[in-house]
């Protein structure tokens, strides 16, 4: 398959996605980039993503951070889900930080991918997440 192949495959598989992820669209999730093995996503700290302490709570971290993942996992065409993933939460997320997630494949074997997910708000790391999936024979590709 030739690159532009490739990418127009990444970017229909995550159009397909995007559509169809309910959970990402209700926390603020945004697709910014994808392309084969890697994606990078946004989301702005809302009021609702705050916890008692007044900052990020780290479900919406690893949401975020698993978006991102599922993204660079799918863009191959075919489908693919999270099998086991570990986070470091790095620094506290205040209200209002704008945040990336960048997603990058280390490793892809068979029907296993091993992926880093790096979260930033601007220049500071505050998360890294490592992903492995699976990709799931039978299960619909994203369409």
């Amino acid at each position: 398959m030739t690159e532009r192949a490739s990418e127009d495959v990444a970017a229909r598989t995550a159009e397909a996605m995007e559509r169809a992820d309910a959970a990402g669209r209700g926390a603020g999730v945004r697709l910014l980039d994808v392309g084969p093995g890697r994606a990078r996503v946004g989301m702005a700290v809302a009021e609702r993503h705050v916890n008692g302490h007044g900052i990020c709570h780290g479900g919406y971290l690893f949401l975020l951070a698993d978006a991102a993942l599922a993204y660079a996992s799918n863009s191959y065409g075919t489908s693919a889900v999270a099998s086991g993933a570990d986070i470091a939460f790095l620094r506290p997320v205040p209200l209002g930080a704008e945040l990336v997630a960048e997603a990058v494949e280390r490793a892809r074997t068979g029907r296993s991918g091993l992926y880093d997910v790096t979260i930033r708000s601007g220049e500071l790391v505050v998360a890294e997440l490592r992903g492995r999936t699976r990709q799931v024979p039978g299960l619909p590709t994203p369409v």
